[in-house]
């Protein structure tokens, strides 16, 4: 029997390194695991898992892109070297952040989104995915995680001829990932068709798999324009189905656009939605996503709004 080459990768990177992942638990003093996605400092994996254990203090990372690479198209040799960074600093693994089903629904028209957004060194259309959800799986085992984030397709003016579909997708995805014992995190992305808080409630109660949850974004919730992230959208979510946290910060515009600051400088109410996540019972990720460049460099940008989030959960009497 022939083996394909993706078979072939991901079966070198597992037998090679699994063994070896850091398999500590999360810090008994924080309840949430403190995390950085990778890329937001930047592209060089050994630098940003360097200041992510070295200067953060963390022991957690969420992983994205490295060496201007999609973690989707790391080749064996690349993982296994990623695999030992991560050794070497410590560090455990949130999630997959693929950009599974960041495309546009067949049939439906042409999302204004598809063709501009940043989709992070992956270009995937949507007859790959199928495949790219089998290597997001393995790459999870790789990797020692069990979480996969995916979004649900451009957004459309109108998606509701496409809704019900768009759902069996995603249940279809949320069934192959179960078999696996891996949890797929949907993304709120102002950018898809699940945006805010209410519509993630929605697709929740559309798609009831306990192993399909929220990647709870408050910051791109907060790019709509009169949306509250916290504490009104956040008290309609069903707590036990947020799997994910992303932090970043935003302010809107008087003409409704919207640009992106450090964690604790826009309109997002960041002490309150820690209480309530502690509150909640809530303990998986709380992952900075920076996104705001004020200071320059993704590094220096990262390393402002990272004090930013640490001091919004010491205002919450939290400690990480």
């Amino acid at each position: 029997m022939s083996v394909s080459r993706r078979e072939f990768v991901l079966g070198m990177a597992a037998a090679g390194m699994t063994a070896s992942l850091p398999s500590f638990a999360a810090d008994s003093s924080c309840p949430f695991r403190l995390s950085v996605i990778n890329d937001e400092l930047t592209q060089d994996f050994d630098r940003a898992c360097q200041i992510a254990s070295q200067d953060f203090g963390l022991s957690w990372i969420e992983l994205r892109a490295m060496w201007n690479k999609n973690v989707t198209e790391l080749d064996a040799n690349q993982i296994v070297e990623a695999q030992k960074i991560l050794a070497k600093y410590k560090l455990r693994v949130t999630d997959i952040a693929s950009p599974l089903f960041k495309v546009d629904w067949p049939g439906a028209p042409l999302s204004k989104h598809s063709p501009s957004r940043d989709q992070f060194h992956a270009d995937f259309d949507f007859k790959q995915q199928d495949t790219l959800l089998d290597h997001c799986i393995e790459l999870a085992k790789s990797f020692n995680t069990d979480r996969v984030r995916c979004f649900d397709f451009w957004r459309l003016d109108d998606p509701k001829p496409y809704r019900a579909a768009m759902n069996a997708k995603l249940r279809e995805a949320a069934d192959k990932c179960a078999k696996s014992g891996v949890i797929l995190l949907l993304e709120n992305e102002m950018a898809c068709n699940t945006g805010t808080g209410e519509e993630a409630v929605e697709v929740l109660k559309a798609i009831p798999n306990k192993n399909f949850m929220l990647n709870w974004d408050p910051g791109n919730a907060g790019t709509f324009p009169g949306n509250v992230p916290y504490p009104d959208a956040y008290n309609k979510l069903p707590k036990d189905r947020i799997g994910h946290c992303h932090c970043k910060d935003v302010k809107r515009q008087a003409d409704g656009k919207f640009e992106w600051e450090p964690v604790g400088g826009g309109i997002i109410d960041w002490v309150g939605q820690f209480k309530a996540l502690k509150r909640d019972g809530y303990h998986y990720a709380v992952s900075l996503e920076t996104h705001w460049r004020g200071a320059g460099t993704p590094e220096a940008s990262t390393r402002i709004s990272m004090q930013g989030l640490k001091d919004s959960l010491k205002k919450a009497g939290i400690s990480c």
